[in-house]
This record gives structure tokens, C-alpha cells and sequence, in this order.
């Protein structure tokens, strides 16, 4: 008699060098994270974006002829040109559509930019999506679980949650995530476990997501 073999938990990569993106791309990987330190020009202007106070919720669809072709930023945080470093910024979230796009040969991307000061998905959860990249230019990043620190038959309960802190791991702002969603083929009911943060009392987050609209 022959035991079923299940296959491995799903693991999450963490490294200092972007190469650790293409890493996403494995069976097995639900989560990829370049843990990056921010150019103090781009942190810089976040912080400064953010302290406006002002409502910020934008969202663009890029089509691409090419995985290498400049995005059409025109209006992202055009309200901001004032601002030292919003030129470094444009470049910035350029240089992230360009590499999301050439890792997955992507031509439409969704891309939302939004100034958050409570918690978008205050549950841990699943997207159903197939990749999403994830980055906080400033404020709290997201938090995420190792597999087995929820069962996901609980997803969406909060009495369920993990209590222990050191279960639940955070992103630092300008780390870039890559998190594999359930519509990655051959990762249906494995993708990240994760959820929006709830920023401290006074403050908000700056959060950059791109979607592949294939």
C-alpha cells in the first residue's frame, strides 16, 4: 500500500540583492521579498507626500509593447511635482513596473497607489490573484504567516488569528514583495497568508501594488 505524498509547505525566500525576486518563480515559493533600504531622496519624499494629509487613491492600467517599454505614469502624485524627489519616485515605481513586467512577460499591469491610515484587509487572507507585488514606500508594511501558523480553513476568523506575535512576520517599509496568489497555476490553496496592518494612531502608510492583468 502506497502513502500519499504531500507536497512540500509552501516557502517564502528573504534576501538583501533583487536578484531573490526571481526566486518567486519556483514551484513551492509563495513569496518572494528583496529586502531593499529605500534612497533617502524617495523615503524622503514619501514621508513628505504623507505628511500633505491629503487623500490619496490612484489607479492606473499600463499597457506595455513591450515588457521593457516606459510605463505612462502621467498623473501619478502629479499633485506633488512640488516636492523634491517626486522625479526620483516616478523612476522608482518605472524601474518596479519594468522588472514586474519582464519577470512575468506581463503587458497589462494594474497599478494602485494609496495613502492608508487603517487597515485595507484587517483579516489574514488569500488574494486571488496570480502575483502581486507589494511595497510600502512609508509607514508599516504588510504582515504575512509562515504556513502552519494558521490553518487556512480559518481564514477570514479572527478569533483564529495567531496571538503570538512572533508568529506573524512584517514587511519593513521599501522592502518589494512578490506573493503568489491562488490563480498562479499549480498554487491553487497555497497561496501567502497575509493582511493590511493597522497603522499607529497619527499615521499612514504608503502602499504601491501591481497586478498582472493578463
Amino acid at each position: 500500500m502506497y502513502a500519499l505524498k504531500l507536497p512540500p509547505a509552501p516557502r517564502q525566500v528573504l534576501g538583501e540583492d533583487m536578484q531573490v525576486l526571481t526566486d518567486v518563480l519556483h514551484d513551492g515559493v509563495n513569496l518572494a521579498v528583496w529586502q531593499r533600504r529605500l534612497p533617502a531622496q524617495i523615503a524622503d519624499l514619501a514621508e513628505a507626500l504623507l505628511a500633505q494629509n491629503e487623500p490619496l487613491a490612484q489607479s492606473i492600467t499600463l499597457e506595455l509593447s513591450r515588457v521593457d517599454s516606459e510605463p505612462n505614469l502621467t498623473g501619478l502624485v502629479a499633485q506633488y511635482a512640488d516636492l523634491p524627489g517626486q522625479a526620483a519616485f516616478l523612476a522608482d515605481v518605472a524601474w518596479l513596473v519594468r522588472a514586474y513586467a519582464c519577470l512575468l512577460d506581463a503587458r497589462r499591469i494594474g497599478l494602485r497607489l494609496r495613502a492608508l491610515d487603517k487597515a485595507m484587509c484587517p483579516r489574514f487572507h488569500v488574494d486571488h490573484v496570480p502575483l502581486r507585488l507589494i511595497t510600502s514606500y512609508a509607514g508599516v508594511g504588510s504582515d504575512w504567516l509562515e504556513e502552519g501558523a494558521m490553518p487556512r480553513s480559518k481564514l477570514g476568523q479572527p478569533g483564529v488569528e495567531p496571538q503570538d506575535e512572533a508568529l506573524i512576520q512584517r514587511l519593513d517599509s521599501g522592502h518589494v514583495a512578490l506573493a503568489k496568489g491562488e490563480k498562479w497555476h499549480g498554487n491553487e490553496g497555497r497561496g501567502l497568508i497575509h493582511r493590511s496592518p493597522q497603522p499607529p494612531a497619527g499615521e499612514r502608510r504608503l502602499l504601491l501594488t501591481l497586478d498582472w492583468l493578463a
